[in-house]
Formats: structure tokens, C-alpha cells, sequence
């Protein structure tokens, strides 16, 4: 029976059957930001279901697609899409696309998602740089049996989000005229949306914005030596916060509208990003 080890290792080399090379960057696009995509040159597209191993999103606003080619002189490859725990996924089959990547060679790493706004400040369609993380899903890919050849499962975590990743985005936030938010993303299972006692119990743990995806990734991360920076779209205040129901149409189509404030900054963002993941 094949590891996890393994199955990375064959989904990289498939890839790179694939004409695709070593990448520099990698970026996940989380829910309704998969058009970003649309600006790398040169672009080799692969559908997931092509790639051994690599599980299928079920969610209308994850294509499922990754892209490789160039932006801004940076060899990058975009996650059009992700799967979630919620999909009936493992912790290891969500986080294997971007383990795979990071064995193509990418030393940064760029993820994004649609949160729910929990700190009074954040406001529907603000941009929130990602400080740090509460992973609350009860899960980790370091969960179990692990193969000796990947590193030690003991990782810290301690400044999980690079702080000089995140000076990057921040300066090219200020050079726009953005006014980026800064915070803490709490990540549960899902996929119900958080009922209002547990938007106050997050509130008061610390979190500024939830959602359902990404702190897993982060961990997997990290584990393989990447930095990485994390942007959150806030899409929707979250249960308590609004006087509308909570509904992931919602969820598309405000981070649609917040998509061209996005694609602007990431693209100027990735040559600093890659250039802070080599520092």
C-alpha cells in the first residue's frame, strides 16, 4: 500500500510529465477567487481528476483545476480551487495538492479563503491579512503514521504566517491605497454555517474571522519548511452579526465583487512573496 509520501511523490511527477517544471510559488484560491487564475501567462491547466490521486471538489466554486505558468517573472502554480474536510475528505487528501506543490519546488505559499467577519472592524468585503490561525476542526495532517522521509511532525508554529511574507503584501497593500485589515482566522470542520453562540465563543478566543478551510493547509505547510502568507475576503458577518440569513451565494458573489481589489494585489504581491520566501 502506497504512503501519503508516495502518492505526493507520483502526483508531483505526473505533473511534471505534464511539461511542468519547478515552481517558485504557490497560490490556493479559495471560494469565488478562482478567476484570479485567468492572469498567469504561459499557463499549463490540469484538471485535478487527471492527476492520480488528487481528490475532486464537490463545491460549485472550486474548479478544481491548477495552473502553472508565469506572473510577474515568478514561476507559479494556482490552486483553482480546494476540497474541505467537510467533503468527507481526510485531513491528508485536503492538504496532498498543496504537499505536492511544494515538492514541484515552491518555497512560498499564498492562501486565500471567504471568512465570515467576527471583529466589529471587519466590514463585507474587507481584505484581513492573516496573523495567525485556530485550527478548531480537530484534525491535523500530522495526524497519524508518518513516513520517515518526510521531516519531523513536531513543527512549530510559531509565526505559522510569515511575518516577512506578510510585510510584502502589506507594503504593496499601501502602495495601492488599500486599507488591508490584520487578524485571526479561526478554521472549523463545517459544513454548517457557526451558530451565533459560537461566533461569541470564537470572539472571545481571540478569532477576528472563521471559515472552513486553509488552517490545515497552513500546518501541512509549514511542515515542509514553506512560508506562507494568508489573505482572508470577508464575505459575510458572521451568525449574530447580520440581520440576513447566511448563505454561501452570498459567499460567491461578494467575493466576485472584491475580486478585481484582490487580483491587483496579489499579482503585484507574488515577485515580493517569492523574493521573501528566499530571504
Amino acid at each position: 500500500m502506497k504512503t501519503e509520501f508516495d502518492m505526493v511523490a507520483d502526483a508531483a511527477q505526473h505533473i511534471r510529465d505534464r511539461g511542468v517544471g519547478e515552481v517558485e510559488l504557490t497560490l490556493v484560491l479559495g471560494s469565488g477567487l478562482g478567476e484570479f487564475a485567468e492572469q498567469v501567462g504561459e499557463a499549463v491547466t490540469i484538471p485535478w481528476a487527471e492527476i492520480p490521486g488528487f481528490p475532486s471538489p464537490s463545491v460549485s466554486s472550486h474548479a478544481g483545476r491548477l495552473v502553472v505558468g508565469e506572473l510577474g517573472g515568478v514561476r507559479v502554480a494556482v490552486m483553482q480551487g480546494r476540497v474541505h474536510f467537510y467533503e468527507g475528505y481526510t485531513a491528508s487528501e485536503v492538504v496532498r495538492p498543496l504537499r505536492t506543490l511544494i515538492a514541484l519546488g515552491a518555497r512560498a505559499v499564498v492562501v486565500t479563503n471567504a471568512a465570515g467577519g467576527i471583529d466589529p472592524a471587519l466590514q463585507v468585503g474587507d481584505l484581513m491579512l492573516i496573523d495567525d490561525q485556530i485550527n478548531l476542526t480537530g484534525q491535523s495532517p500530522l495526524h497519524g503514521t508518518l513516513d520517515p522521509r518526510w521531516p519531523s511532525r513536531f513543527v512549530d508554529l510559531t509565526g505559522c504566517y510569515h511575518p516577512g511574507m506578510t510585510r510584502a503584501v502589506l507594503r504593496v497593500g499601501e502602495e495601492q491605497g488599500l486599507e488591508l485589515k490584520r487578524g485571526v482566522y479561526a478554521g472549523l470542520a463545517g459544513g454548517a454555517y457557526e451558530t451565533p453562540a459560537e461566533i461569541h465563543m470564537l470572539g472571545l478566543l481571540g478569532a477576528h474571522a472563521v471559515g472552513m478551510s486553509t488552517v490545515l493547509e497552513v500546518i501541512a505547510a509549514n511542515h515542509l519548511g514553506a512560508r506562507v502568507a494568508g489573505i482572508s475576503c470577508i464575505t459575510n458577518l458572521a451568525a449574530g452579526k447580520s440581520t440576513t440569513p447566511l448563505t454561501h451565494e452570498e459567499v460567491k458573489d461578494t467575493a466576485s465583487r472584491s475580486r478585481g481589489t484582490f487580483a491587483r494585489l496579489l499579482a503585484t504581491a507574488v515577485p515580493l512573496l517569492a523574493a521573501a520566501a528566499g530571504a
